[in-house]
């Protein structure tokens, strides 16, 4: 799916530490991220994000200064505070930890000083990592994020995909707030949004009932592996958890390529957004990258015409 990502034109492709999940392989991040990256060429890999309570800064700086050695210029560091997980996982995770106070912009102030060239003196020092200019992205789904983006002056990536609600005010904040940094002279923000594309928008309702029954799992708490799409959703939900789940919805893209083209243009329009990334979960592999194939026409025909 990487290297159809990279052939397609997409230039990132990202993983979310999740723990405790059946239906998602990317609890071991960085060793995931270094198989991507090796097995592609020019396309950026990287974390979307590591959820940076979870783990010792140093650790962090370690393995990505590692990373972007190995694979110099295409690597990025996207950082949350959620768990990543349920509680009862979380309290395993961060075993004696669990209880004690995190503060995330410490942490990521912390990250900084070990990337950067002036920590050679230091007494703790990453090695690799030292000196690398490793993008930084602030990841939520809150405006509690946004300010932390703002006034670290790093760029911001919302999880408007499953967390729509607060995503325009979470970008105005950001946008309002923002301090230019030594990393980013002005606000540049990122939306995660959901897309599921095929060659008819009735193929594509039907490749969407796949999402439908995984957010329908998220919400009632059973989480699987992504299932093959249905004709009817209304024989295995109710009027109440389709409600639910649609709120979840809002930044959903489903259909042909005539039909997203418009629905994108408004989104890019409305919104200002710098850059869109894309999740897009549909049972076959190959409708996938089609679905794929057919959203980076899209782009490339909005593109053309602004």
């Amino acid at each position: 799916m990487a290297r159809s990502a990279e052939r397609l034109g997409y230039t990132r492709y990202w993983f979310a530490e999740h723990h405790n999940m059946p239906g998602v392989a990317s609890s071991a991040t960085s060793i995931l991220i270094g198989h991507i990256a090796g097995g592609t060429s020019t396309i950026r890999v990287g974390a979307g994000g590591i959820m940076l309570p979870n783990h010792a800064p140093l650790i962090v700086a370690e393995q990505f200064g590692t990373l972007a050695s190995l694979y110099p210029g295409r690597i990025d560091l996207g950082l949350g505070r959620a768990p990543g997980t349920d509680q009862l996982t979380a309290r395993a995770i961060r075993g004696r930890n669990f209880d004690a106070e995190h503060n995330f912009v410490a942490d990521i102030e912390m990250l900084q000083t070990l990337f950067s060239a002036d920590n050679s003196s230091s007494k703790v020092r990453a090695i690799p990592g030292e000196g690398l200019d490793i993008p930084i992205w602030i990841l939520g789904s809150s405006t509690d994020s946004a300010i932390v983006a703002a006034k670290l002056g790093l760029p911001y990536a919302f999880a408007s995909h499953f967390a729509p609600a607060q995503f325009l005010s979470a970008l105005r904040i950001y946008r309002e707030r923002f301090v230019p940094s030594a990393h980013l002279k002005k606000p540049y923000a990122l939306a995660c949004v959901n897309v599921v594309a095929a060659d008819t928008d009735e193929e594509a309702k039907f490749l969407f009932s796949s999402l439908l029954q995984l957010f329908k799992g998220i919400i009632t708490g059973k989480r699987e592996q992504l299932k093959p799409p249905v004709a009817d959703m209304e024989e295995i939900w109710s009027p109440e958890l389709n409600a639910a789940v649609q709120q979840m919805l809002t930044y959903s893209f489903v259909g042909s390529a005539n039909r997203l083209t418009g629905e994108i243009k408004a989104f890019i329009e409305q919104t200002g957004i710098d850059e869109i990334m894309v999740t897009s979960h549909i049972y076959d592999q190959d409708l996938k990258v089609n679905s794929y194939k057919i959203f980076s026409e899209v782009m490339n025909s909005v593109n053309g015409n602004a």
